[in-house]
């Protein structure tokens, strides 16, 4: 026959596994800090600068929403703010929905 017959080999045994570091806890918590330091904290600190200007919003404020539009805040309630856009006129948005608050005299 063409073909010979292939035979398995034992395995090898596991370099380590006792011991290793890859086998304690320490490496878990080694990239627990990492993504604490990479993802988890620097999104608590951008909630708390979106809460803080939404919290900090003043009539008369020009802000840009989520969908893009630019206007000055003419009324403020708890969760909706009138947002006028032309002359005469008024959106209705939620508070949440504002993205940003311009300098004044950026919107004319």
């Amino acid at each position: 026959m063409l073909i010979s017959e292939a035979y398995a080999q034992a395995a090898a045994p596991a370099a380590g596994s006792a011991g290793g570091l890859l086998g304690s806890p320490l490496i878990m918590v080694a990239m627990f800090v990492v993504l604490y330091f990479v993802m988890i904290r620097p999104q608590m600190k951008r909630q708390k600068e979106t809460k803080a200007m939404l919290e900090a919003l003043g009539k008369g404020d020009e802000v840009v929403t989520q969908g893009g539009v630019i206007g000055k805040i003419s009324k403020l309630g708890e969760t909706f703010v009138s947002v006028e856009v032309a002359s005469g006129v008024e959106l209705q948005v939620q508070r949440a929905a504002i993205v940003q608050v311009l300098p004044k005299g950026t919107y004319k």
